[in-house]
């Protein structure tokens, strides 16, 4: 995967305002740019972005088989309100989740092969065509991103574009109400961040969104934004 020096530096050019770089990002690169979305709680803000600058950009959403069945009804809802048009969903292959997962309870007792397994794994795989990928991550939503760049070089040479890393909670809150985007349901029950369900719980308005999510373990994140 590699993106010439002078992308790099046109895209950190436009860091302050996601759909010019996310415009720039597209005409630099075309298709080899792909969204990254949970179609979570923020994800809604993000994916107008994609939208209006191009409605075909590939947007990869990673099908673990253990989502809440209200994420999977707003991927549907929120990809037919803002006319998205390449929603793909990405899933572990079956045959490794038989072999690997026959109960559907490895994430009670070894959470990061769970995730290797339904998310790190299908996903390496899925992205293979981009030398780009769009994220919705912010710095506002822990401690552990709190130095997140907009344009973000990884140790193993991958590029990230986390459009929104800037951006607070009031200001994603306010832009998604100016725009009139359907608020993900489990928000309003205290879901700040959102996961698959076995592994997200409910957080108090003051805790880092992503407090209900492997809470009560070390575990911070699922792999997929770490270098290999």
């Amino acid at each position: 995967m590699s993106v010439a020096r002078s992308v790099l530096t046109v895209l950190r050019s436009q860091a302050q305002d996601p759909v010019r770089l996310l415009s720039t990002a597209s005409a630099q690169l075309g298709k080899k740019v792909g969204v990254l979305s949970s179609f979570g709680a923020e994800s809604a803000l993000l994916l107008a972005f994609v939208a209006e600058v191009d409605p075909d950009m590939p947007v990869l959403f990673l099908e673990t088989g253990k989502h809440f069945p209200e994420t999977l009804a707003y991927r549907a809802e929120l990809a037919r309100f803002l006319g998205l048009k390449n929603v793909i969903d990405v899933r572990p292959a079956q045959a490794e989740v038989q072999e690997r997962d026959p109960t559907g309870e490895l994430w009670a007792f070894d959470p990061d092969a769970c995730c290797r397994l339904r998310k790190v794994e299908p996903l390496d795989l899925a992205t293979l065509p981009y030398e780009v990928l769009v994220t919705g991550r912010k710095r506002s939503q822990a401690s552990t991103r709190a130095a997140l760049p907009v344009v973000e070089e990884k140790e193993d040479g991958a590029i990230r574009l986390n459009p929104l890393a800037l951006w607070e909670a009031e200001d994603i809150t306010r832009e998604m109400a100016r725009r009139g985007l359907p608020p993900h349901p489990l928000v309003a029950e205290g879901y700040l961040s959102i996961g698959c369900a076995p592994c997200t719980r409910p957080v108090g308005q003051t805790a880092d969104p992503r407090a209900g999510r492997w809470a009560g373990l070390a575990k911070t994140e699922c792999g997929i934004h770490t270098a290999s």
